[in-house]
């Protein structure tokens, strides 16, 4: 990679959403990297305070590295602010952003491109609660959120359904998806390119929150032993969908194997970079050092202005 030019950056951590504390370490993880390669860095914890982050990003930087994950921070609306003052940020803009995070949108997109994906319906919250939706075992989430936040796999001869009206508080609608059994498999994308295939296997049953981001929650298998064959469809359909939603910088695609067929599941805009992430491990896999990955994105930065 070419010599780093130094840059004024912002990095915006933290936040308010279910995923504050994520954002907090992956954004000082970024912050140190980007210091050691030279960067000027500002670190800003965003509160929900419009008026108190326009005063943090003055006087302007040249760059914003948005380390937000969750609601607000990888939905579009950041990203609308940014485009608005007209400096470039890093990763998804805001269109490619909301409709990622959409789970229900993204999952239309990937099927309008031929990408494959599990049967899913939209129901009411009420209509969830009082019984099966859909035959089981299914997949109950949140329509807008991410790290498998509010996920329950519902299964065959659960007696209690784990959810009560007072445990969901993500909105009225809520997606249920047909459970596909199988292999979980990542894979991420940077400038247009598939890195590797990452298998994950984790003792918790799926790969749940914890199991994403607590020590020895899951274990990553890389590269994942498929036959070349799955291999390369897996690294294709991962570009596919970066590019069915216009999607820019570095993105990380969720999958499942049946054994059989690949299911996409979701895409991430803003993919995790902590310690333990996916993306820092595929490209240090690939040759590609944190500190080159995140002075690519600061480098690689654009807006919708």
């Amino acid at each position: 990679m070419n010599k780093p030019k130094r840059r004024k950056v912002a990095v915006l951590m933290g936040g308010w959403s279910a995923e504050r504390e994520v954002s907090m370490v992956s954004g000082a993880a970024v912050t140190h990297a980007l210091q050691k390669v030279g960067h000027q860095v500002t670190s800003i914890d965003v509160q929900r305070d419009m008026g108190a982050l326009l005063t943090r990003l003055f006087p302007r930087p040249d760059v914003v590295f948005n380390a937000l994950h969750g609601r607000f921070g990888e939905d579009g609306c950041v990203q609308g602010l940014l485009d608005i003052l007209d400096i470039p940020y890093t990763h998804s803009g805001l269109l490619s952003s909301a409709l990622a995070m959409n789970k229900h949108m993204s999952k239309t997109l990937f099927a309008n491109a031929g990408i494959p994906v599990a049967e899913h319906r939209i129901a009411n919250r009420d209509e969830v609660l009082a019984g099966d939706v859909m035959a089981r075992p299914y997949v109950v989430k949140p329509i807008n959120e991410g790290s498998s936040v509010g996920v329950h796999i519902i299964k065959e001869g659960d007696n209690e359904f784990p959810l009560k009206k007072s445990s969901w508080p993500y909105g009225r609608r809520v997606m249920v998806e047909k459970f596909i059994p199988g292999r979980e498999l990542t894979v991420a994308v940077m400038g247009g390119r598939a890195l590797a295939v990452t298998e994950i296997t984790t003792e918790r049953g799926f790969y749940d929150y914890d199991a994403k981001y607590a020590d020895g929650g899951s274990v990553h298998v890389i590269p994942a032993e498929l036959d070349k064959a799955v291999y390369d469809r897996t690294l294709q359909l991962a570009v596919d969908a970066h590019k069915a939603l216009g999607c820019r910088g570095v993105t990380r695609a969720d999958l499942r194997f049946d054994g059989k067929n690949l299911f996409m599941l979701e895409i991430n805009t803003q993919p995790g970079m902590t310690p333990t992430s996916l993306v820092p491990e595929q490209a240090k896999f690939a040759g590609i050092s944190f500190e080159e990955l995140v002075d690519w994105m600061v480098e690689n930065a654009e807006c919708d202005s």
